[in-house]
Formats: structure tokens, C-alpha cells, sequence
């Protein structure tokens, strides 16, 4: 599948384009079955699965189980590859090019400050893989403000805008408030990523909101691993209570 197919999705007729995130091949099979149109990974679910904590992936176990998912289905599927785990623009682009994924999350959180990224420099980053990517990659830039407790809209716009600059696909403010989707997605001119919450809006309701896309971070692999958790408690059960 192409990132021409997955950027058409952004803007097609049916929108929200809602992407389950696949942890594993597994996973990724059954949304695939289901008749889902795309998936995107979720690096968070991934680390999980392998058993990492969030953000502590080593990048070639990232690369190879994003590979193990692609692999999996016939649909596109798009990288969670959080900042880009220090690689150049081309070496970014060629590793992802070899797990098959023809999108990417990249997020402006310095993770050796655990701080957000001077915006400028965000944006060069995302215009050097713009670069070497050409059209062959939907980049999906990830705006923290509201991750890092400053949820200040013009900042957010700010950034938003000179990501677009740079050769974004896609904006995804992770965390704003929904009420500001409609405003934000309008100002800065991209479609708009938004994540389900547990006790936020449903896919659907985000559209209405002005959501191009709807994501679901590690969220599905925490119900799935709650479903499992019943699971193994009924079994116990059957068995006596015994451990």
C-alpha cells in the first residue's frame, strides 16, 4: 500500500479516517479483518508488548515489530517512531522505508530534556525528512504543548503552522481540549489528529469536532490486556482459586 493511499484517506469522504493501533501482527490482523482502511502503531502499546516502559524501545526492536505488523495486513499503516530516536533524516526515512510503513508520527518532545524542542528546529527536522522522503511518507507531526502542561492555543498554532511549512501531512496536537479541535484545525490548515481518551469523545464525536483523524495511543492494548485480565481471573476461577 502507498502513502498516496493513506493521505487520500485524510481527506476522503469519510472522515474522521479512525486508525486502530495495532501493538503487534496479531492485533494488527484482527483490526485488518475487521474492515478497518489503515492502522498506526502506537509506540507506547509496542513498548508493552515487548516490555518496555513507554519511551524506552530500543529503535531496531521499534523497527522490526512495526515490520512484523506491515507485514501482517494489505492495508497502510502508519509508525509511531516518537522523535526519531536520534537518526539523521535519511537514516530515518531508509529504516522506515524497510519496515514497509508508509507513515510516521514525529513528536517535538526533546526526550533528553524530557522538554519541548525549539519549534524552528522541529521544523527543519521535518522539512529534512520531507526531503529525503519525497511523497513516499504521510508525516504526521505531533504538537506537545498540552502534553508538557502549557496548553497555550497560540503557541500550539504557532508550531502547527510552521510544521505545516515544513512539509507536514497531518497535525496532531496530542491531549487539546476538544472544545479548541475546530479551532485549531482552522488556523493551521492541516487535517487534525486527535486521540480517544477514556473519558473523552468517541471517534466520531471528535469528527464533529473537527477531527481529520482519530488515533488511539496505547489505549486499545490496555483494554485488550483488561480483557485478558478477566479472562485469566475467570479461568483461576474455574480452577478452584488455585494459583
Amino acid at each position: 500500500m502507498t502513502a498516496a493511499e493513506l493521505r487520500a484517506l485524510h481527506h476522503g469522504p469519510d472522515l474522521p479516517l479512525v486508525l486502530p493501533g495495532p501493538w503487534d501482527a496479531a492485533s494488527a490482523t484482527v483490526f485488518a479483518d475487521a474492515g478497518f482502511t489503515a492502522l498506526a502503531t502506537p509506540s507506547a502499546g509496542i513498548a508493552a508488548s515487548l516490555g518496555y516502559a513507554d519511551g524506552a524501545t530500543p529503535p531496531g526492536e521499534m523497527f522490526a515489530a512495526v515490520t512484523r505488523i506491515v507485514r501482517a495486513v494489505g492495508i497502510p499503516v502508519s509508525a509511531d517512531v516518537e522523535a526519531g530516536y536520534g537518526l539523521s533524516a535519511r537514516e530515518l526515512v531508509g529504516r522506515l522505508a524497510d519496515t514497509g510503513a508508509v507513515g510516521c508520527n514525529l513528536e517535538d518532545t526533546d526526550h533528553t530534556t524530557g522538554t519541548l524542542r525549539d519549534a524552528h528546529r522541529q521544523a527543519d527536522w521535518l522539512a529534512e525528512v520531507r526531503a529525503e522522503a519525497g511523497d513516499a511518507l504521510v508525516i504526521n507531526a505531533r504538537i506537545d504543548t498540552y502534553l508538557h502542561g502549557a496548553p497555550d492555543t497560540e503557541e500550539t498554532i504557532r508550531r502547527g503552522r510552521l510544521y505545516a511549512a515544513a512539509g507536514a501531512d497531518c497535525v496532531y496536537p496530542i491531549l487539546a481540549p476538544p472544545p479548541r479541535l475546530a479551532a485549531l484545525a482552522t488556523a493551521i490548515g492541516l487535517p487534525l489528529n486527535a486521540v480517544v481518551t477514556p473519558d473523552g469523545p468517541a471517534p466520531r464525536a471528535l469528527g464533529a469536532l473537527g477531527t481529520s483523524r482519530v488515533t488511539f495511543g496505547p489505549g486499545l492494548q490496555h483494554r485488550a490486556t483488561a480483557a485478558l485480565a478477566g479472562i485469566a481471573e475467570r479461568l483461576r476461577e474455574e480452577l478452584g482459586g488455585e494459583r
